[in-house]
């Protein structure tokens, strides 16, 4: 199975835009006092923010579960995660994705089904990358074969050089991205900065368009972490099919603020058309 991650949306360059997730139940950080109905309302909160300000699509992710597990995710996060999807996909129009940190991508895919969703993000779908998680190995063999078994219209988007990791061998950027995109088979590469809000360097954002380009692979490539209103334009003028962004889109700036649609608004218009 293969499919079109950008025919999914109303633009040929689509910003999406983060709802991170408060800690869930069994996090360290979890409110017992606040309860699963606050993690649900600031979701869907955000989630309409989002939308409100002209996001065209929404990545849903369980930001607030530091310290992550690698991989495994338990059954109970896997649960929530999908109750509150289910939630979100219900009350946007927009089109929705999963990522399950820290690299759950079977979890993601189940989710994404069981919701409706559009696609999911895997954080290391080929190659190794050292972590604060540890050692983390893609499983792009194993995820591919799991679209396909449970007939999953779902996009794969994947990072190359992924942040808050160090990759472990190829250092490249141009041939992690071919490798991802030709012999894993994601539907789309994101390249993203060394964490968090970090900016995503120009020069490798040029680098990998410029080398799927070369070997003949439409695949989109997607900006990751770090862009603003003020470094839109120039991150698709370095070859970028799309935007993921969380940080500048939050009141002041700070990750874990709710979401302002102002600040959506401007960056959203920074795009252009």
């Amino acid at each position: 199975m293969t499919t079109d991650f950008l025919e999914r949306f109303d633009t040929s360059r689509p910003v999406l835009g983060m709802v991170h997730l408060p800690p869930l139940p069994g996090a360290p950080e979890y409110d017992p006092d606040a309860g699963r109905e606050a993690i649900r309302e600031r979701a869907l909160e955000d989630a309409r923010a989002l939308e409100a300000g002209g996001i065209d699509g929404i990545v849903v992710e369980n930001f607030g579960d530091a310290p992550f597990y690698p991989e495994d995710v338990p059954t109970h996060t896997v649960a929530e995660l999908t109750a509150i999807a289910a939630e979100l996909t219900d009350a946007i129009d927009v089109p929705v994705g999963i990522n399950v940190l820290r690299n759950d991508a079977e979890a993601a895919l189940s989710v994404a089904v069981a919701v409706g969703a559009d696609f999911v993000r895997v954080n290391v779908h080929v190659g190794t990358a050292a972590t604060d998680q540890g050692v983390l190995e893609g499983r792009a063999h194993e995820t591919m074969r799991l679209r396909e078994r449970i007939d999953a219209d779902v996009a794969v988007l994947a990072d190359v050089h992924v942040k808050h990791a160090t990759p472990v061998g190829e250092d490249d950027v141009r041939r992690a991205a071919l490798e991802t995109a030709e012999r894993g088979g994601a539907d789309g590469v994101i390249v993203s900065g060394s964490g968090t809000g970090a900016e995503t360097a120009l020069e490798d954002v040029e680098r990998v368009s410029g080398t799927l380009s070369e070997h003949g692979l439409e695949v989109p490539v997607l900006v990751g972490s770090g862009v603003t209103s003020e470094t839109v334009g120039d991150c698709l003028e370095a070859g970028a099919d799309g935007i993921i962004v969380g940080t500048a889109l939050k009141e002041g700036g700070e990750t874990t603020n709710r979401v302002s649609s102002e600040r959506v608004e401007e960056l959203v218009a920074a795009r252009g058309s």
